[in-house]
């Protein structure tokens, strides 16, 4: 068991409304912990389609999943967050005012408030199943890209056929050695611009499609891959050169732990009051498209409003004998804790 963390506040989720909580808090001086299932902040924005055009963001006519999450974690930084990435909460004990909250990987931090913002729950990447997989994982086997520039130069092997195969392919053809992406298929699912891109690649030499094949081994040693193994539908076997292995095979989600908490849930959703984002347990709010309340829009602004409700009622619980007199930014200005 690693020592004892302790904080104001756990968001438990790193998605956009979770990292918006993150600033949110800390405009009132409040300390924030961050715990993630996958391994790398963004939720679906990174993991999904980091690559995509988001339209609804104010101020922002087109911004890419990436680049919003890029922004937020900036405006999220003066106020030193901590975050925990790669594990999921699977415990919480005592009181509001007074939780601990432990995650998967023994960490145990003591909190005064916890902010639930795991969008539809917690993302857990769907694994190929390849033997001896666990020791490539984090290594040379990744579910997600948190920085392109370790790709650079690199032979990279990407399987899958939907948005986050394609977008990635054509993202890392700029500064990868090669990329193979492949696919069980023929057709590919993803938007018609990012396959004309991605065509173009191909012309290139730069992309080659393998199709129809599915991954079938990994050869390698010490976590360090060597060449990926692949076998098209009469079991004939080719030998990929590669570096680097990116599975884009989806996301399962699942509330988890945190159905077993006795918050009152509806279709999987957490139940809030919308002007404050409590949930039924004193201490513990709830923001984003995981919660739910009358007339509830599931947009990345109505989430941000929903963190907003949530930081304020948080200053309010802990500090009750203090007036929180509200102030905009433009006034009160950015101050690291």
């Amino acid at each position: 068991m690693s020592e004892m963390l302790k904080t104001d506040v756990v968001v438990i989720g790193a998605g956009p409304v979770g990292l918006f909580a993150v600033f949110q808090c800390g405009m009132l001086g409040l300390k924030c912990h961050v715990v993630d299932s996958l391994d790398q902040i963004g939720g679906q924005c990174t993991a999904l389609y980091p690559e995509k055009p988001i339209y609804d963001i104010p101020a922002e006519p087109s911004i890419s999943g990436a680049a919003l999450i890029e922004q937020l974690e900036q405006q999220a930084a003066p106020f030193a967050p901590v975050y925990h990435l790669g594990q999921q909460v699977i415990g919480v004990a005592g009181m509001a005012g007074d939780f601990t909250v432990t995650t998967s990987k023994q960490n145990e931090i003591h909190t005064r408030a916890i902010i639930i913002a795991g969008g539809a729950g917690a993302f857990g990447p769907h694994r190929p199943p390849l033997d001896g997989l666990e020791q490539y994982e984090g290594k040379s086997v990744f579910y997600a890209v948190r920085s392109r520039d370790i790709f650079r130069g690199k032979k990279v092997v990407i399987a899958g056929g939907g948005d986050s195969a394609v977008d990635w392919a054509n993202s890392l053809a700029e500064i990868a050695a090669k990329i193979y992406v492949v696919h069980r298929r023929d057709k590919f699912r993803a938007a018609p611009a990012s396959l004309e891109k991605l065509q173009e690649y191909t012309l290139s030499g730069v992309v080659e499609l393998v199709t129809p094949y599915q991954l079938s081994a990994l050869h390698g040693e010490d976590g360090i891959l060597k060449q990926v193994e692949v076998t098209d539908l009469d079991n004939h076997s080719r030998l990929l050169d590669a570096d680097m292995l990116l599975p884009f095979f989806g996301l399962s989600a699942s509330l988890g732990p945190i159905a077993e908490w006795g918050l009152n849930l509806e279709n999987s959703h957490i139940t809030t009051t919308q002007g404050t984002a409590a949930t039924t347990i004193s201490g513990i709010y709830a923001v984003g498209d995981i919660a739910t309340y009358p007339h509830k829009l599931k947009l990345i602004l109505t989430g941000f409003a929903d963190a907003a409700h949530a930081a304020h009622a948080i200053h309010t619980q802990l500090h009750p004998d203090t007036p929180l007199h509200f102030e905009y930014s433009t006034t009160k200005g950015i101050q690291s804790l």
